[in-house]
């Protein structure tokens, strides 16, 4: 009741400042720029909903905008860098125009963070974290109306909230949270420290957003959660009790209830964690006709060694024998990996380890990354800190691996009919269409813009690197006369 209580307070607080805007007679503009994960994108989505709520529409432009929001990220340093950058472009604009600018998300969780901007960027209105963005009405009213700067940050995990107004970015694809928070304590990573610990979502209000977009005409929808697969773990352990709902108890057990949703063609989900890849996970994803065969296996490092000091609590030989009994229980599966490169202590005999895990898996993707230091982390205070230009020789010794699979992996695809989810035209070429394979390539074509939304049937004739391209089967059901 609690927390309904305090949404339906929120929406209270949107029409106030949608009151206020009103009366300005004028069309406010707002600017909001993303940064870091998944899990991020879908919280500016909710920003974006109330926001325009409230009376705003959305500028890419700056320049334009009445109020300017940034939602950060505290993963890699170069956000911080971003960030403070894009603060000094404003401050010409809050001088001429009055501006209201906002920064929530991650970074605003580290004090160090909030301190440098109060002391360097005093002409900042809004500070809030991440416990505290289904408030954002409440202080912008506040800012609004009483004319004074407001920071609005609470170090303990908040709680989840349902019901806050969302503007997707896609009408094709949706991101859908199931969880928020972390409990693994990597000694790379400040997420636990910002985000909290793990709190799942109920089954129920997952299951009814899924429905409703399906409704709306979603086709992918994405699960969201630092780590997916340990989604009501924590809750069965401190027997936190959830309405029961289609017997959802698990990960394992959402995945096969959201599979039966009809409307809805393709599933998809970031990011689960190797220690928690059970067997019944693994047996969904086998059955589940939806549930996409490309499965993102986070790796950091190929070495036992440096996993250890990682705390990721598996070994080398661990990650290797999940992926062959993934590869044996689940028929066409491919795999994508995160790998960081130049952690502390991290010897070139280390490092050719994680060569090996990449050369014996063959990733149909790897995301790539320097190890950035993070403030409050272990990992931070660790000697033996890799230099920056082994860090990048290393690095470009994993590009050069990484790229020439990425070569070999595209062949396997040329001949072969794939099915693609239509996303829209081409963002290099206005005259071809878009869109991903089940394991999540790109795919470039030529066809009718009635066909975006829909999933379809290509022959893949040829591959570039980065992307293949198709032409439209001549089995595939009814085509328009001008792409016959």
């Amino acid at each position: 009741m609690q927390v309904e209580s305090e949404i339906q307070k929120q929406l209270e607080y949107i029409e106030k400042v949608k009151k206020i805007n009103n009366n300005k007679n004028e069309k406010l503009k707002y600017s909001i720029l993303t940064m870091g994960c998944q899990l991020n994108e879908n919280d500016s989505e909710k920003l974006c909903g109330m926001i325009e709520k409230m009376g705003y529409k959305r500028t890419e432009d700056f320049n334009e905008a009445d109020l300017t929001l940034f939602n950060t990220c505290c993963v890699r340093e170069n956000a911080e860098d971003k960030l403070f950058g894009k603060l000094g472009e404003l401050k010409r604009l809050k001088e001429k125009k009055g501006i209201i600018i906002a920064i929530g998300g991650c970074m605003m969780q580290e004090k160090h963070i909030t301190s440098k901007i109060k002391e360097s960027y005093p002409y900042t209105d809004i500070i809030f974290g991440t416990h505290t963005l289904h408030k954002f009405p409440e202080d912008l009213y506040k800012v609004l109306e009483e004319k004074r700067k407001l920071e609005d940050v609470l170090d303990i995990d908040g709680k989840v909230y349902e019901g806050l107004p969302i503007k997707r970015d896609s009408n094709i694809k949706a991101s859908v949270t199931i969880m928020n928070g972390c409990n693994n304590f990597c000694s790379y990573c400040i997420v636990p420290y910002v985000r909290g610990r793990e709190r799942s979502r109920e089954p129920r209000a997952i299951i009814e957003e899924v429905e409703e977009l399906s409704k709306q005409g979603y086709k992918e929808i994405t699960l969201l959660g630092q780590n997916v697969n340990s989604y009501l773990r924590v809750e069965r352990e401190k027997c936190i009790k959830f309405e029961e709902y289609e017997d959802i108890n698990s990960f394992a057990t959402l995945l096969r209830v959201i599979n039966k949703i009809e409307g809805i063609e393709r599933i998809r989900f970031v990011s689960p964690h190797p220690k928690d890849f059970t067997d019944d996970v693994i047996e969904a994803i086998a059955d589940c006709e939806k549930v996409c065969k490309l499965v993102h296996l986070p790796l950091q490092s190929g070495n036992t060694k440096v996993l250890k000091e990682m705390n990721r609590k598996y070994t080398k030989e661990q990650y290797l024998k999940l992926v062959e009994k993934m590869k044996s229980k689940i028929p066409n599966l491919t795999l994508s990996t995160d790998i960081i490169v130049g952690f502390p202590g991290e010897t070139d005999k280390e490092f050719e380890d994680t060569l090996d895990v990449v050369k014996k898996v063959k990733f149909e993707q790897v995301y790539m990354f320097i190890y950035s230091r993070r403030v409050g982390t272990p990992g931070n205070n660790m000697e033996n800190q890799i230099p920056d230009e082994i860090k990048h020789k290393r690095f470009n010794k994993l590009k050069e691996l990484v790229e020439s699979q990425i070569t070999e992996n595209n062949q396997k695809y040329i001949g072969t009919i794939q099915k693609v989810l239509v996303e829209g035209t081409s963002k290099n070429n206005e005259t071809m269409l878009t869109g991903r394979t089940d394991s999540n390539k790109v795919v470039v074509f030529e066809a009718d813009k009635s066909l975006i939304g829909k999933v379809i049937e290509l022959d893949i004739v040829s591959e570039h690197m980065w992307y293949l391209k198709g032409k439209i089967n001549s089995k595939f059901g009814e085509i328009p006369d001008n792409v016959k």
